[in-house]
């Protein structure tokens, strides 16, 4: 087996077809491969389209679901040398997107991981749009411990909504971890530069995959990412901070608006980078807020019901 591709799912009938029907059109001509899916008690008809489509189900309570800890339950039942994560949400244009994923990994055993291109799903708005465009660009690099000094904390920046991993290479590092709100893969992702490894960036692998936040969605999002960098202290000292980065986005995305004749939403732009930026400075203060705030002021509720059952 030489891939192995796994899915979180929650309730994604209306997408898993297209995914698994796009993967079936051709994949296996290059490739042996198979398809797991961790279904979080979906009740919809997530399940049996997965089965009735030869993929193999592993059911997670609905409760239990964590974003790196789910993710380490296909590896051990994994049979690829490979592993490829996507979102459900996350749209391949055709199988040969899986195929140039996968190809760093096997042209040199250096590469660790590998993540793809984002575009906006085609009926985006401007402001998910951009943060694709702006986030995921049209060359293809491979970054090595080195490129922090270059780029900062974009050094670690990837996704699992389309990535691969060597699964050697992942275990080697620990997995992901199992006790962070979010950021398993940026996580995974700066162990494997500090240990000497590369991380590819594949632009030629493309999924359609954004979101269009609100505000508040804005606001609970930065919330976590706060939340992240400040128990994960290591990254900030390793690879700087998060915050320069942040500036440099919002220039970008105010030029864009202004391009695209948009300027009516500079304001809202203000209003939703503002909203961000105290989202994601409430949450390097999170020990301080109390939990039962917290669960409002948060996107991801799962992680903080943990600490509301053990207290």
């Amino acid at each position: 087996m030489k891939i192995s591709i796994i899915i979180p799912t929650l309730n994604a009938e209306k997408t898993l077809g297209e995914i698994l029907g796009t993967i079936q059109a051709g994949l296996e001509k290059k490739y042996k491969y198979e398809v797991i899916i961790l279904d979080s008690e979906s009740n919809d008809n997530t399940v049996e389209i997965a089965k009735n489509m030869g993929a193999q189900v592993l059911n997670i309570k609905r409760e239990e679901f964590n974003h790196g800890g789910t993710r380490n339950q296909a590896i051990d039942v994994s049979k690829g040398e490979f592993l490829v994560y996507l979102t459900q949400d996350a749209l391949p244009r055709d199988y040969k997107d899986i195929i140039s994923l996968i190809e760093p990994l096997v042209s040199n055993k250096n590469i660790g991981m590998a993540y793809g291109r984002q575009i906006p799903h085609e009926n985006a708005k401007i402001f998910g749009s951009f943060a694709r465009l702006y986030n995921y660009g049209e060359k293809s690099e491979i970054k090595s411990l080195k490129d922090k000094e270059k780029y900062g904390i974009k050094t670690i920046f990837c996704s699992n909504s389309f990535a691969a991993y060597r699964k050697s290479t992942l275990k080697e590092v620990g997995g992901f971890p199992t006790d962070i709100i979010l950021g398993e893969d940026t996580y995974v992702c700066a162990k494997m530069l500090l240990n000497g490894y590369e991380v590819a960036y594949s632009a030629e692998a493309i999924v359609r995959h954004s979101h269009d936040y609100n505000v508040i969605q804005e606001f609970k999002r930065n919330f976590d990412i706060g939340v992240f960098h400040t128990n994960e202290k290591w990254l900030r000292k390793e690879f700087s901070s998060a915050e320069g980065e942040g500036l440099k986005f919002v220039m970008n995305e105010m030029k864009y608006l202004l391009n695209n004749k948009k300027g009516y939403l500079l304001l809202l732009a203000v209003m939703r980078n503002g909203s961000k930026f105290v989202g994601y400075k409430l949450g390097t203060l999170e020990r301080y807020i109390p939990l039962g705030l917290k669960l409002n002021l948060s996107m991801y509720k799962s992680y903080w019901n943990r600490f509301a059952k053990q207290s």
